[in-house]
């Protein structure tokens, strides 16, 4: 044999063995990618499955809030309804007050504390507004302004009007005050 014969033959085994292991590495890049699809879309159901539980749990805990919100607030129409009661025996009191009917006075005021430790019970606060406070527009509701009798006095309460009552956390009604100007 001569050399050209042998460089053909070991070029044709040298062909022959890249075109097998060609063939051959085809069929495991195939699975390799399948596999790799596999896991990829079972990521995507994974984080799928994590999304739908969260947002689950996010309207578990929203609906929670809501129910126990709708619990607290659920006598707001009452209490609003009660609120000029309050008032009316408030202003009963100062003005048997000014009379000697000292026996009347007691009556209304063992009626009056009676129903305020009652609604106070239910979650019905006031809200604690004196002269000489600062005026808050997101927490008082101003009716009228006048000149402040002194220069201390500008820009806060000088009168009460209306008392200001919270069911809870939420204010119901806010403190009618005047402010000094």
């Amino acid at each position: 044999m001569s050399k050209k014969d042998k460089n053909k033959i070991e070029k044709e085994q040298v062909e022959t063995a890249q075109t097998e292991t060609v063939e051959v590495e085809e069929p495991v890049v195939e699975e390799q990618t399948q596999e790799e699809k596999l896991k990829a879309e079972l990521q995507q159901e994974k984080e799928k499955f994590l999304r739908l539980f969260a947002e689950f749990e996010n309207y578990k805990k929203r609906t929670s809030k809501e129910r126990i919100d709708l619990f607290k607030t659920a006598s707001q129409d009452v209490m609003v309804a009660l609120l000029p009661i309050l008032d009316d025996f408030d202003r009963a009191y100062l003005e048997i007050s000014k009379t000697k009917e000292k026996e009347l006075l007691k009556g209304v005021e063992l009626i009056s504390n009676k129903l305020k430790s009652t609604l106070e019970q239910k979650g019905l606060t006031q809200i604690k507004v004196e002269q000489g406070d600062e005026f808050n527009a997101d927490n008082h509701e101003a009716i009228t302004q006048i000149p402040a009798p002194s220069e201390d006095l500008k820009g806060k309460i000088i009168d009460v009007i209306e008392k200001g009552y919270a069911l809870g956390d939420k204010v119901i009604r806010f403190p009618k005050v005047v402010i000094g100007q």
